[in-house]
């Protein structure tokens, strides 16, 4: 096997591994024992509760941390969730031959994270809210700048050690 193809399984291997303690850390972050009483509880009912408790106003759920920060685990929760996010912004383009472009790159974490926050909202294993979006996608594109840092670092180091 070429070195080039085992790197890329390995980064893929990587990726993946980070998606599922992703969906861990945020959807399945209860013990079994509570999972399970909540879906216990599914019914209409308390799926409808979800809409109750979603946060559909962008930046309210951040308004309320920086506001109340002498209060509330705000440093951890604004950060927590924008860093959860930045290894998707830099992985994603060694995964995906199209996720070198922003744009792809920014759809699949957009799309990622939606996915996460609907199931949420409908299952009561969270809340939704529409500030988690915009706070992960924002980790995503950090994670693309470091992305393009490296690559770019990495360039000019293999560009001059070539030319010794």
């Amino acid at each position: 096997m070429e070195k080039r193809q085992f790197h890329k399984k390995y980064v893929r291997l990587i990726f993946f591994i980070y998606l599922l303690i992703v969906i861990k850390v945020i959807i399945f972050k209860y013990p079994l024992e509570q999972l399970r009483a909540i879906a216990a509880t599914w019914e209409k009912g308390v799926i409808l509760e979800g809409l109750d408790t979603a946060n559909f106003t962008l930046f309210k759920t951040i308004r309320m941390y920086i506001d109340y920060s002498y209060k509330l685990n705000s440093f951890e929760n604004l950060v927590g969730n924008v860093v959860v996010f930045i290894p998707f912004g830099f992985l994603l383009p060694y995964v995906l031959k199209h996720g070198r472009n922003f744009l792809v790159m920014l759809i699949n974490a957009f799309l990622f994270v939606l996915g996460i926050e609907v199931f949420q909202l409908f299952s009561a294993f969270g809340a939704f809210d529409v500030d988690d979006i915009l706070l992960n996608c924002f980790g995503a594109v950090l994670g693309y700048i470091a992305y393009l840092i490296y690559e770019a670092l990495k360039k000019r180091y293999y560009g001059k050690k070539r030319r010794e």
